[in-house]
């Protein structure tokens, strides 16, 4: 528990602002009451932001499980809790609402019931922070459900002219699939009831519940359905188009980028944590819905010529990506999947902004109506590059280093789902890079674009934090993953256990130093201990690891292992060899240095081995692949 409630303050600041802007009297005047609602509503929203930062700063990078936690009863007779706590995979998704909400407020004007505006906006944040942080189901449900409120609202009264179809849409297909998820909580709780006479709804406790497999499967699909819809996952995602298009800018820019992380985490959350064996057998379907929106999104993009649905069909796209990588079950693919939903988060918002800004200058978003415009309007067009670049995953920006992780993490366990997601990346360049071209190249045409003023200093302000970040991630994202890791390593982990098999990490430890390394015995029993300590571990499913030391000083020598013997070659250091848990599914493991902050990458070298093709020479701080927890004392 923590001393002070930050979990708890976190998510009544904003509501308790919204109220106060939402009861604002009359009387005031109009002029006085919408300065008075623009004051209150960004010191509720830039105060919830400060406490984020807050918690960020004193956030335990070591510390795997949930921090800062908050738990009291709510409702004891129906085991209901007010229970929040923070770890890792949730901490930057809390950053990310805390920080779009107040540019969203800034960065959109509105210049109709803006108190109204106001309100619904931080009654959004408050919801929104609420599921990331909530480790009662049925508070987290609560949450999820409210969400879909205030969004309604501001879709309808300061949307566009198809407006109201739109908020419809989105509000009965979600709706619907949030059914699915009372059924499932309720379902599990009974469950975990029947076995331990005790009724709970707190995710902890009921990720031990017990129950035959068919039940895991059907709660896991149940609790599936409400998360696609949400996301959205290909094919559940047909509301999403119309709402982003649809949606004020400020609105738009909240829903993508995230509401719709609240799907994407729950799946990560509550599916992996309560149906880890389910999760693992189910994985093939997801990853194909996965690289479905991937391929399909990109497609459809590329034949819109409204460039805000052209942003929104690329969503689609990018949240295939996600799940590819959360489904993927390794390490690097599941921080992979994490971060991205950051960094979709910040691109998405950059791109929605820049396009706001576009339409009330321009008053459209035909690419063929603007053509020219990057010559009134270079700044904006220098803006909407950057978004457009991170989009495709340019090195060096942040899109590149989420779909990095997520490729390599799914090649290592499922290679021809990334290899065709790789497409993805090729048809990105295609889509962003002809939009591009065709709204801001070319001599201007239309009277409006030609009278285009460029982006005001104010507006430059607001965007600068967006496309720093943008920027700073991709050079330089180990803080993130540093504080992502543990927790994505532990979920992983547990789902391994669930499927009664070995998931070595990339950024595991282990003991094991070269100084105390020793040869167990040729023939190699498979779980035999292991001592000392490295650095970090490489990546595949793994039953067996044999070790050789220096010999004098020039050479080392060999062990085997089980049937698959590996000779090693002279080299002067200490080398490792291993056979996979299942070759058909892992080949060889692959090298991930650089953004983890590895002392050494893998240098490839040494006798091949017919199953993983590689053996690799290493000191005492390189990565290594080892067999599991099982191996190591």
């Amino acid at each position: 528990m923590s001393p002070f409630p930050f979990l708890t303050t976190l998510v009544l600041l904003p509501a308790g602002a919204a109220l106060v802007v939402a009861i604002l009297p009359s009387g005031l005047g109009e002029r006085r009451r919408r300065i008075a609602a623009q004051v209150i509503g960004l010191a509720g929203a830039l105060g919830t932001l400060a406490l984020a930062a807050t918690i960020a700063v004193r956030f335990n990078i070591k510390d795997a499980g949930y921090q800062m936690v908050s738990d009291h009863a709510w409702a004891r007779s129906l085991g209901v809790s007010w229970y929040l706590g923070v770890d890792g995979i949730s901490l930057f998704l809390v950053l990310l609402a805390a920080l779009l909400f107040p540019v969203a407020l800034v960065a959109a004007r509105t210049r109709t019931n803006l108190h109204s505006y106001m309100a619904w906006m931080l009654l959004l944040e408050a919801v929104c922070i609420g599921s990331f942080i909530s480790l009662d189901l049925i508070l987290f449900f609560v949450f999820f459900e409210a969400s879909l409120v205030p969004i309604y609202f501001i879709i309808t009264g300061w949307g566009f002219e198809k407006r109201s179809a739109a908020a419809m849409k989105f509000f009965v297909y979600t709706f619907l699939g949030s059914a699915f998820l009372f059924v499932g909580i309720v379902v599990l709780a009974l469950i975990h009831q029947h076995d331990t006479g005790v009724l709970t709804f707190s995710l902890p406790v009921l990720a031990h519940t017990h129950m035959p497999y068919y039940v895991q499967v059907l709660l896991f699909l149940s609790f599936t359905a409400a998360f696609a819809v949400k996301s959205p996952v290909f094919p559940f995602h047909t509301w999403s188009p119309d709402a982003y298009a649809e949606a004020p800018t400020g609105g738009s820019v909240v829903l993508a980028a995230v509401m719709a992380k609240m799907g994407t985490y729950g799946i990560i959350r509550f599916d992996l944590n309560l149906f880890p064996k389910a999760s693992i057998d189910l994985a093939p379907l997801l990853l194909t819905l996965g690289v479905a929106g991937i391929i399909y999104g990109a497609i459809v993009a590329c034949t819109q010529k409204d460039l805000k649905r052209m942003v929104a069909y690329s969503s689609l796209s990018h949240i295939g990506f996600i799940v590819l990588g959360v489904f993927a079950l390794t390490s690097e693919g599941m921080a992979g999947g994490v971060i991205q939903m950051v960094n979709h988060g910040l691109i998405i918002a950059v791109l929605f902004l820049a396009i706001g800004w576009i339409y009330e200058r321009t008053a459209t978003r035909d690419v063929s109506r603007l053509k020219g415009l990057q010559k009134p309007a270079p700044l904006l067009a220098a803006l909407f590059t950057v978004g457009m670049l991170a989009a495709i995953g340019l090195p060096g920006l942040n899109g590149f280093v989420g779909e990095f992780l997520i490729l390599l993490g799914t090649f290592i366990t499922h290679r021809w789902w990334a290899v065709v997601a790789a497409t993805g990346v090729i048809l990105a360049a295609l889509y962003m890079l002809w939009a591009y071209q065709q709204a801001f190249h070319g001599k201007p045409e239309e009277e409006a674009v030609k009278r285009t003023k460029d982006i005001s200093w104010p507006e430059l302000l607001v965007m600068a934090p967006l496309v720093g970040l943008v920027i700073f991630l991709g050079v330089y994202p180990k803080p993130v993953l540093d504080r992502i890791t543990p927790s994505v390593e532990r979920l992983v982990q547990r789902a391994d256990r669930a499927a009664g098999v070995h998931q070595p990490l990339l950024s595991r430890k282990v003991a094991l130093p070269a100084s105390r390394l020793h040869v167990q015995h040729a023939a190699h029993t498979p779980g035999a201990a292991v001592s000392g300590y490295t650095g970090y571990v490489g990546a595949s499913r793994l039953r067996s690891f044999w070790t050789a030391s220096p010999v004098g000083s020039a050479g080392v020598s060999s062990a085997g292992v089980g049937t698959g013997a590996l000779t090693s070659a002279a080299t002067g250091n200490v080398q490792y060899g291993w056979t996979p848990y299942g070759s058909s599914r892992i080949r060889h493991a692959l090298p991930y240095a650089s953004l983890l902050g590895i002392a050494s990458p893998f240098y490839p070298g040494g006798s091949a081995d017919r199953h993983l093709g590689l053996v690799t020479p290493l000191t005492s701080h390189c990565c290594v692949a080892i067999a599991g927890s099982d191996t190591v004392r």
